[in-house]
């Protein structure tokens, strides 16, 4: 099984917005014996935004945070990976409510202003005694977020992280994140478990709206298996430690100015995820056009990335690509008419008027081969476009989930 170096460099993202800190460390959760606790802290009070898994089976640790995130005032998080604390009942309950307890007396903080998010296995009880000893011995320091990043990884190969800048009102504000995943990857909502700051001062409204519509740009658009987590979750935390201007509903150039900076690391972290998918050796990237709404543009978009066939065809580099593609495309649920659409491979133009051109199997392949696929397909139905990241099916895949333990 796959796991991540935790001697390896990171670029301690999470942590790059000024005045938050971030630590991880072993406590004995994973077999691996890797960190698997990790705990974030804002320096001063913060606005939280957060997005959650719709699956209707959610584990324990959500409906703390959930509720939580609703009182406004969430500061913190803390994270356990080898263990999902899911399909534990009112015990794992507890569990949660006891991790935001211990990690709240290790921060200074009420439990109530502390996120909790758990990762690993479904169907088994946390070791408690673990957690209770180890939350009091994470050091959270301003360097932090890549150990952060490292210890909330279970099937991952490599650290995700990711960070940007963005001008608002005259100030330069830093955003920073870090996620994990590479299996049971298909959100409605956000995707795995992802944590991002932000230095900048932004009101809550504008803060949810902006993670919302980042998300639904970004890591809603990635899919590695077609499989919703239980657990997934993403937590936005910004503390205005740079100073400036509050962003607020009337600030419109300010709102776009996050919006954006936001967006980069989103998706940077969501073409992360594709590129570690479990099994994988290659991205494929579905940029969907002209469509008549970006809900259209994005269920085309991700249909053609999760469909099976298409997955197992560009593993191979199999010229069949157009048929199933066209055959992933019209199962989107998405009305378009199939004499106006248009179909690229990289650069190579298969299909138009609804109609194959007849390219040649080998320049199809060659299209194929590299470790990024590629593809665009213009519905000519609107001005509207999405773009959606995933993996090509491998034996690999397979053989993996066949004997995960955790």
């Amino acid at each position: 099984m796959k796991t991540v170096d935790a001697s390896a460099p990171t670029t301690a993202a999470l942590t790059f917005a000024q005045g938050f800190r971030a630590g991880g460390i072993a406590a004995g959760l994973k077999e691996s014996g890797n960190p698997d606790l990790a705990l974030l802290v804002s320096d001063r009070p913060a606005n939280a935004a957060a997005v959650f898994t719709t699956s209707a089976f959610k584990a324990a640790p959500l409906h703390v945070s959930m509720r939580n995130v609703r009182s406004g005032a969430v500061r913190a998080a803390v994270v356990n990976a080898g263990n999902a604390n899911c399909a534990t009942g009112a015990a794992g309950l507890a569990d949660a409510e006891e991790m935001a307890e211990l990690a709240g007396e290790a921060l200074g903080l009420p439990a109530s202003e502390v996120f909790v998010n758990s990762t690993g296995i479904i169907g088994h009880r946390l070791p408690m005694n673990e957690i209770r000893l180890a939350i009091p011995r994470v050091v959270v320091e301003a360097d932090g977020g890549g150990q952060f990043a490292i210890a909330i990884t279970t099937t991952d190969s490599v650290v995700k992280e990711a960070s940007a800048e963005f001008e608002a009102n005259g100030v330069t504000y830093r955003i920073g994140g870090c996620c994990k995943g590479a299996g049971m990857i298909h959100p409605d909502m956000a995707t795995m478990l992802a944590f991002a700051t932000t230095d900048a001062p932004i009101e809550p409204e504008v803060l949810q709206a902006g993670l919302t519509w980042a998300a639904d740009r970004s890591l809603n658009m990635v899919t590695i298996d077609g499989d919703t987590s239980t657990n997934d979750s993403v937590l936005l935390l910004a503390n205005g430690a740079a100073g400036g201007t509050l962003i607020d509903a009337g600030d419109a150039a300010g709102i776009e100015a996050f919006r954006a900076g936001l967006l980069v690391v989103m998706q940077s972290l969501a073409r992360q995820i594709a590129r570690d998918g479990e099994g994988a050796t290659k991205v494929i990237e579905m940029t969907v056009s002209g469509a008549a709404s970006f809900a259209d543009a994005r269920d085309v978009a991700r249909s053609v990335v999760n469909s099976p066939l298409v997955k197992a065809a560009l593993n191979k580099g199999d010229p069949e690509n157009w048929g199933r593609v066209l055959m992933a495309s019209g199962y989107a649920g998405v009305a378009y008419d199939q004499d106006r659409l248009r179909l690229w491979l990289g650069e190579t133009q298969g299909v138009g008027g609804g109609a194959s051109l007849g390219v040649a199997d080998e320049v199809v392949q060659a299209a194929a081969r590299g470790d990024t696929v590629r593809m665009f397909l213009d519905l000519g139905a609107g001005e509207e476009s999405a773009t959606a990241w995933g993996c090509d099916l491998t034996e690999d895949y397979v053989r993996f989930n066949t004997d995960y333990v955790t």
